[in-house]
């Protein structure tokens, strides 16, 4: 399972301390010899592999391939993002697609996603989904079942919160081929919620 985004070392540090979770964390790139270019999917597809050996209850790994692709993504959304904002994503997106290919990286079992604890009374199980978010957006529509949110006010309740829904995820179909993935986030506008694929086709115009 992957840790989306930056997690903050507060968070890492107290999900580490649970018996039950091994927390894998990134090779850094000058180590495995990857360049400036696809160092960050290379650190990510090491610690994947290096996960899929490992025999625990659950494996956290702090890195994720689509990291890039998903930050591309998210400032093409931004309102001081610049023109050449798709042309970031299209070209991380590249690079992430042909690592896929040559089975360097396979996506993960899950993706678990930390966000902020919405107000009294709220829906946690939206958390996050006002703000332009790859992995609550476009992957999450894809594969609803493959993405789950944990929401807490402070690290430690983030922690609790993603321990907890370790102990709840779903089953469901296997992640689509990785193009179909970007050509979802190609057409997801982010004022859509992902709560289903039709949803993640919504135009863009």
């Amino acid at each position: 399972m992957v840790l989306a985004g930056r997690p903050a070392e507060p968070v890492l540090a107290a999900v580490s301390r649970s018996l039950n979770v091994v927390l894998v964390r990134p090779e850094p790139a000058s180590s495995s010899g990857a360049d400036a270019a696809d160092g960050g999917i290379e650190a990510a597809a090491w610690a994947l592999r290096r996960a899929a050996g490992i025999s625990a209850p659950y494996v956290l790994v702090a890195a994720d391939p689509l990291g890039a692709v998903a930050e591309a993504w998210q400032a093409m959304w931004s309102v001081t993002a610049e023109a050449t904002g798709s042309d970031e994503f299209e070209l991380r997106a590249a690079e992430a697609l042909a690592s896929w290919r040559a089975k360097r990286f396979e996506l993960p079992d899950y993706y678990l996603v930390l966000a902020e604890e919405t107000a009294p009374g709220g829906d946690d199980s939206g958390a996050g989904e006002r703000r332009a978010d790859f992995y609550l957006g476009p992957l999450r529509a894809v594969r609803p079942n493959r993405v789950s949110v944990a929401a807490g006010a402070s690290p430690q309740a983030q922690a609790d919160a993603l321990l907890s829904e370790l102990g709840s995820l779903r089953h469901g179909p296997w992640w689509p081929p990785l193009d179909e993935v970007f050509r979802t986030a190609r057409g997801f506008y982010p004022g859509a919620l992902a709560e289903s694929t039709a949803a993640g086709r919504a135009s863009l115009l």
